[in-house]
């Protein structure tokens, strides 16, 4: 349902364009030749909160090159197209990174503007995705404390529609750093401000702790996507962390939500592993997502050749996970990314070809 954001009428002989508010007002006060009452002037403030709330899709590079602009997209809703994912969990060895690394690229090769910033001192999300790590290069650090942009830190990463905001070893300072600043915990969501509406998602990987730097995450963050093995190890942290979520939405953040949680390096064929996966969805309900990341070497090795599993070995089913994974996220988003649309267009002429089709049988008449 796309919202209209012009009409046109008829005013003193001449076609003239009016805003939807101001087709409201006028046709509600014509058609009943009366004064508009305090519960109609109410819904045409709607009107007009939602024309305000209305994104627009940046043009990004191709505005810049002089290619000729798309015309802007605009929807019905009030919720901005752009999302800010946080992957995070304080226990170490879940797949947070390589979560990060390869759902940041599923979104890309959806056809998304993805941004993923790396906010773990150990720059493993670097790492990963082929860079060295350089003390000297700028990084999430100088973002931080304001010393560059996120514009100017965001590195190319060869994969079209995709960039990433690197990490070096100084970022393990900042915890002390930003303490005697009264607003240390906004210091990566004012950073990134400017850059939110270049970019359709924005996903920050996490350190495995609740520090500082992760408090900067949560706060930056639109919704938390919660990585977790089926182990027994791994349920001990959830009720921490939904500890921490509570305190953050009750002080700071009140419209933090849980995203959903994802479940890392599974093997359904284990009785522990359905045993864990039905605590978890009795704990989390709807929030546990259907797709599940399976063990596969692919993902395991794609990181020391410096590429995510969908370069390394796109068939692999580590590769496909992921793939279905942020199509899963997209879904719940009510999101139809570019590459979502090819394919039902696709589907659609696939299927009028076979309705073309006349299927004859012997003896011919």
């Amino acid at each position: 349902m796309f919202y209209v954001e012009h009409f046109y009428g008829h005013k003193n002989g001449k076609t003239q364009k009016f805003s939807t508010e101001q087709f409201f007002l006028r046709f509600i006060s014509q058609s009943a030749h009366r004064q508009i009452t305090l519960a109609e002037g109410k819904l045409a403030a709607i009107f007009r909160h939602v024309h305000e709330c209305i994104p627009q899709i940046c043009l990004g590079n191709a505005q810049r090159s002089g290619i000729a602009p798309i015309p802007f997209v605009r929807y019905s809703t009030c919720q901005p197209m752009q999302k800010t994912l946080a992957v995070v969990n304080q226990k170490g060895g879940v797949g947070k990174t390589t979560t990060a690394i390869n759902l940041a690229t599923a979104f890309a090769l959806e056809g998304l503007q993805c941004l993923l910033i790396d906010c773990d001192p150990q720059a493993n999300t670097t790492g990963g995705l082929g860079f060295q790590r350089d003390a000297d290069r700028h990084s999430v650090y100088d973002l931080l404390l304001g010393n560059a942009t996120a514009e100017e830190i965001a590195l190319e990463t060869g994969l079209e529609r995709l960039r990433l905001i690197p990490s070096s070893k100084h970022l393990i300072g900042a915890n002390i750093e930003l303490v005697p600043s009264k607003d240390r915990a906004f210091r990566l969501k004012n950073a990134i401000q400017g850059v939110r509406q270049t970019y359709d998602w924005i996903v920050l990987d996490c350190p495995p702790a609740l520090d500082l730097l992760t408090l900067n995450a949560l706060v930056a963050a639109d919704s938390l996507l919660i990585p977790m093995q089926a182990e027994y190890f791994a349920l001990e942290g959830v009720s921490e962390l939904v500890s921490t979520l509570e305190r953050v939405r009750d002080s700071i953040h009140p419209d933090l939500v849980i995203e959903g949680v994802v479940l890392t390096m599974y093997d359904e064929r284990t009785n522990l592993a359905q045993q864990v996966t039905e605590n978890l969805r009795n704990f989390f309900g709807e929030k546990l997502l259907k797709t599940t990341i399976p063990r596969n070497i692919r993902v395991a090795e794609a990181p020391s050749h410096g590429m995510p599993v969908q370069v390394y070995d796109a068939r692999s089913r580590g590769a496909e996970s992921y793939m279905e994974l942020a199509r899963e996220i997209l879904h719940r988003n009510h999101v139809e990314s570019p590459r979502e649309k090819e394919r039902k267009a696709a589907a659609a002429r696939h299927q009028a070809a076979n309705k073309e089709t006349k299927v004859r049988f012997w003896p011919y008449t």
